[in-house]
């Protein structure tokens, strides 16, 4: 039974942690507040996906409340999100989480999927022509316009530094249209053992059928820092998007500039020691949520916050911030389950050269601890002793012969 850890006692007052033990979101998402997700006349209803049995990373994370370990102190208190998770992005091991199983809807953290997917498949320097879909996305914009040059690496930028889902329409154009997208997502989700995630939508906006968990937010950003190119992108504060020439269609328009987009991870503007990086995720429907990582003294920490708010005195950085804090804190070994590692974890990772392969194919001791080295050197002593053993043999024989 997973140990339930209150709160630290000397929290300041604040909004009360929502209470989750009895898995309200254990099999889908809370209702929408709008219309977001209303499915069109004639479409099928997306239905729940499967909850796992048993849960993916250990027994323990099927607990729906706080899980912790007492050892590491009480949790961070006045936090608002109804599920989090904090983890050993290295080793794996989850120091403690929150409904890390429950089912929430990911906003712009979704992202982070699409461009693990795109940065896997598309050439970073191939052009991009921006289309009236993609500047007419609805939500956070890049400000891609007709008649700018932009390339994918443009689009992979301004899709994790400013969410923008102008860029996330053109990459999903670029991988083949939405709906090849959206397999190509879900298809590595599954990959990863991300079992609570459906991508509905490639940009984060809210649509039916969309989910995932805390989980499996840290499943995604643990594979998508192994790859070189997302790791540098997301721990960019800023990036100079290109401008695009007057629009024809708009009367006396004027040349529209490049500029230096800017981060909405404050995390990383605000300079928290060691952050590498993070996505940022809001809708009406999701509220606010994140997913990000630090590190400090040989050791990254990984924490995902989902379905929370930042209040007058108590932000949405300011709880990030105590998550890491805890994550640091907690003695080495602190683990409540495991992010499982599969062949697609390290999709992006450096191929090893033939030669590397080689060595690290190749045993340097046996079984008994002798080094191989030593065993070589054995073995071709007893096969030179054998050889003069038969010369001399051959000879005695040659003699009794004779």
């Amino acid at each position: 039974m997973a140990a339930l850890v209150p709160a630290a006692a000397n929290a300041a007052p604040g909004p009360p942690t929502p209470v989750t033990d009895h898995c309200p979101y254990r099999v889908a998402p809370a209702p929408a507040v709008d219309a977001s997700e209303v499915v069109a006349p004639g479409s099928p209803t997306p239905t729940a996906l499967p909850v796992p049995n048993p849960p993916v990373g250990g027994d323990r994370l099927a607990g729906c409340g706080v899980i912790a370990d007492p050892a590491a102190g009480p949790v961070p208190g006045r936090l608002t999100s109804a599920g989090w998770l904090i983890a050993d992005m290295d080793t794996g091991a989850v120091i403690a989480a929150k409904d890390p199983h429950g089912r929430y809807r990911p906003a712009s953290t979704i992202k982070v999927l699409l461009a693990l997917v795109a940065l896997d498949e598309l050439d970073l320097d191939a052009p991009v022509t921006a289309t009236v879909e993609d500047w007419s996305a609805e939500g956070d914009s890049c400000g891609m316009g007709p008649g700018g040059h932009y390339t994918v690496r443009d689009m992979v930028s301004g899709l994790l530094v400013v969410s923008g889902n102008d860029c996330a329409m053109a990459l999903a154009r670029q991988l083949g249209g939405v709906d090849a997208t959206l397999a190509k997502m879900n298809s590595l989700a599954h990959d990863l053992h991300a079992l609570d995630t459906r991508a509905a939508t490639p940009s984060g906006l809210d649509s039916a059928g969309m989910s995932t968990s805390p989980y499996d937010l840290a499943l995604v950003f643990r594979a998508a820092m192994t790859h070189p190119t997302f790791r540098e992108i997301i721990a960019t504060p800023t990036y100079h998007f290109p401008g695009y020439p007057p629009r024809s269609d708009v009367i006396s328009d004027t040349p529209h500039p490049g500029y230096e987009m800017q981060t909405s991870n404050h995390l990383l503007l605000d300079g928290y020691p060691g952050i590498l990086g993070g996505k940022t995720g809001y809708t009406d429907d999701a509220l606010k949520t994140f997913v990000g990582a630090a590190e400090r003294d040989g050791r990254t920490v990984l924490i995902v916050q989902m379905y929370g708010l930042s209040t007058a005195d108590d932000s949405y950085w300011t709880q990030a911030g105590s998550l890491l804090d805890y994550g640091f804190a907690a003695p080495a070994g602190t683990s409540v389950g495991e992010l499982v590692s599969t062949s697609a974890t390290t999709r992006g990772a450096e191929p090893e050269s033939a030669a590397e392969h080689a060595a690290a194919s190749s045993p340097t001791h046996t079984d008994d601890g002798t080094p191989v080295s030593v065993r070589i050197v054995i073995g071709l002593l007893a096969a030179l002793a054998i050889l003069v053993l038969l010369a001399i043999a051959t000879r005695l024989t040659g003699r009794r012969r004779g």
